[in-house]
């Protein structure tokens, strides 16, 4: 579904992403983890075209992606939802969903205007109900709680219908009620089928619950790619993401 191969990324000096391979297959969940600085941004911003890579490959469904703008991008089917929302503050809920809609359309100059496709309202009530947003239907983007903000962010990348599901970081912020609540409707949408769901995130609890593929960079290199099982017990990984265990002396 998509394969990424020797990828690599440089801003100066620093390299942020160094001959990284990954393959994720369709429908699958699967969790890219590691330290701040690791290149988990940078690896989602390759894939999403916010910029190109310095060299590699991105196939998606085996049709080379890099070079793409990300609205191109987008039209073959990769949503993103970011760390930081980011949202149309001035807009509704329900305005913000249909602006997304019609972006594509090149109808973006009628966003303040009376939105004239019934089909994008309905299409929007579709996701709003999905992620329970249609109570705040009318309610100011810029209004909303983090954790609705979040939700609404979920819901402008999934509009679109996307086949891939990129997550950078979805229950940042939250409360613990928000992010089991936001962890559960992630997993409930994967499992309806459909999409492939790739997310970072530093929660390992949540990570090892519902990943069934982790891959762990470091330093902008591939470390390890496995199970949770597998993960949890690489001595690499202890070390350069979860922290050495304590000896223990008698």
């Amino acid at each position: 579904m998509l394969k990424i191969s020797h990828l690599k990324k440089s801003f100066g000096g620093v390299v942020a992403t160094n001959d990284v391979s990954m393959h994720f297959e369709k429908d699958s969940l699967s969790a890219v983890i590691g330290p701040n600085g690791a290149g988990k941004t940078t690896f989602f911003n390759l894939i999403s075209g916010v910029f190109p890579p310095d060299s590699g490959s991105i196939l998606l469904d085996g049709q080379e992606i890099v070079g793409l703008s990300s609205n191109r991008i987008v039209h073959m089917g990769v949503g993103r939802a970011f760390q930081v929302a980011k949202l149309f503050k001035t807009l509704t809920v329900e305005e913000s969903l249909r602006a997304a809609l019609m972006s594509p359309m090149g109808k973006s100059a009628s966003l303040r205007g009376r939105f004239p496709l019934a089909a994008t309202r309905d299409r929007a009530y579709e996701v709003m109900e999905q992620l329970n947003l249609q109570r705040k239907a009318q309610v100011v983007s810029g209004n909303l709680s983090h954790g609705d903000q979040k939700l609404l962010d979920l819901a402008l990348a999934l509009v679109l219908q996307p086949k891939l599901l990129l997550l950078d970081e979805p229950i940042a912020g939250m409360g613990p009620e928000e992010r089991e609540q936001m962890i559960e409707t992630v997993y409930a949408l994967w499992k309806k089928g459909g999409m492939t769901v790739v997310l970072i995130e530093h929660d390992m609890e949540i990570v090892f619950r519902i990943a069934q593929k982790i891959y762990v960079l470091s330093y902008g290199k591939l470390l390890a790619e496995g199970t949770a099982e597998q993960i949890r017990i690489n001595p690499q990984v202890i070390e350069a993401y979860l922290g050495r265990p304590k000896e223990v002396h008698p």
